[in-house]
């Protein structure tokens, strides 16, 4: 018991005990956040979406892949493992959107419910966070859609980023 002095009943204090021995180190834990990546869209590129339909957005600047696999077009991640992730995302454009205009990820072309964002008025800024099941292999994209025809710019300059994807593994 380092530290602590045992005195008598006289006053008498006896010296401090030796240390005690060191235990024994525990295993080291798996760290399950090494699975995930950044990628944005510094640019300005111009985004066109045909009516009723989306457009993957390409996300060229700044990747940190970790182990994921990103296209040629900078536009489809591959998740590396299976787990549960946290996605976010943003988009930022010159104008304001349209109404049935919205942003999501897709995971192997099929909308992440968690991620759909479809604002009720005009807006020219989209950011939606989720924790959602990702299986390996699957494909992961951003995407503006619309119910009528759109075409906008990403923001550009100054540091400003138009759009970005950020995926990290929690569990």
């Amino acid at each position: 018991m380092s530290g602590i002095n045992f005195c008598g009943p006289l006053g008498n204090c006896g010296g401090e005990g030796a240390t005690g021995a060191t235990g024994v180190t525990g295993t080291t834990g798996t760290s399950v956040t090494t699975s995930g990546i950044f990628a944005s869209n510094t640019l300005g590129s111009i985004i066109v979406v045909a009516l009723g339909g989306s457009t993957n957005i390409r996300l060229p600047n700044n990747q940190s892949l970790g182990n994921f696999i990103v296209s040629i077009n900078d536009t489809v991640f591959t998740v590396p493992e299976t787990g549960r992730y946290y996605i976010t995302y943003q988009i930022n454009t010159t104008v304001g959107l349209g109404l049935g205009a919205g942003a999501r990820v897709t995971a192997n072309g099929t909308p992440i419910p968690g991620t759909i964002l479809v604002p009720a008025v005009s807006n020219a800024t989209f950011y939606k966070d989720c924790i959602a099941p990702l299986t390996a292999g699957s494909t992961l994209s951003l995407q503006l859609f619309s119910s009528i025809l759109l075409t906008d710019t990403l923001i550009s300059g100054g540091g400003t980023i138009g759009a970005s994807l950020n995926v990290i593994r929690i569990q």
